[in-house]
């Protein structure tokens, strides 16, 4: 009877371990976020970077750090708007057509305002992939995630679809809204030809202005004020969903 009742709880132990297998990758990413150190962000990014760096031919990151110091000479960054300011009031679509304005956002709580490239670009998709494993956390304070892209509406709902985002995307087209928040900014000709021979960049956002908002963040409490802001002329770089959850947490 002993040995039958040692056998009948290895049984049981092996079903729990299997079942634990099966965990979902939400809930994998939840457990990781709830019960074990925070992993940063940049740590995915920076893999993604270094790969680059190690593949890339000197002449094409000759032409990207062209194009990234060519952001802060233009002083895109010193017009970009920062903490303390009034974000300007947008109403654009998102990937289901359907209209999303920040004053109505603002009413049921604060917003984080993401910008991001488009679903052409791997540190886009990796940065939204990381902030839809964090809603559940931007929930908690009542904030609503908005992210806004230059695509084409048709782009955008790809976008969503592919990284399974359950947060509004919306198409800025024409760059209106990242215009009156300072964060676009003209490409180099050499960058703005290695994306139109890559992925053909004038059909993701249906113009040919060779224009691309930087990859800014921001958190916008219920006044319409802006209490945090995150932005680089280095596309590669990304707010960290921590320091996100902080600024969310100091409006409670």
């Amino acid at each position: 009877m002993k040995y039958l009742l040692l056998s009948i709880t290895l049984l049981f132990a092996l079903s729990c371990s299997n079942e634990a297998e099966k965990t979902t990758p939400k809930e994998e990413v939840q457990t990781m976020n709830e019960e074990t150190e925070y992993i940063p962000l940049s740590e995915k990014l920076d893999a993604k970077k270094q790969n680059f760096v190690e593949k890339a031919d000197d002449e094409v990151k000759r032409i990207y750090a062209e194009g990234i110091q060519a952001i802060v000479d233009a002083g895109v960054l010193d017009n970009a708007m920062k903490v303390g300011d009034i974000a300007p009031n947008f109403t654009l679509k998102n990937a289901a057509g359907e209209e999303v304005s920040l004053e109505s956002r603002l009413d049921e709580g604060p917003v984080v305002l993401v910008w991001y490239r488009g679903g052409w670009c791997p540190y886009c998709n990796i940065t939204l992939q990381r902030l839809q494993s964090e809603l559940p956390n931007f929930q908690k304070h009542n904030a609503s995630l908005i992210a806004i892209t230059p695509e084409v509406p048709d782009s955008s709902l790809s976008t969503t679809e592919k990284n399974d985002l359950e947060f509004d995307v919306i198409s800025d087209m024409g760059h209106k809204v990242s215009e009156k928040y300072g964060v676009v900014f003209q490409l180099t000709d050499e960058v703005a030809a290695r994306y139109e021979k890559s992925f053909g960049l004038t059909e993701y956002n249906g113009d040919s202005s060779k224009k691309l908002p930087l990859a800014a963040t921001y958190v916008i409490d219920t006044n319409g004020k802006i209490t945090y802001a995150f932005v680089d002329a280095d596309y590669r770089n990304r707010a960290e969903p921590r320091d996100i959850i902080e600024a969310l947490e100091k409006l409670d």
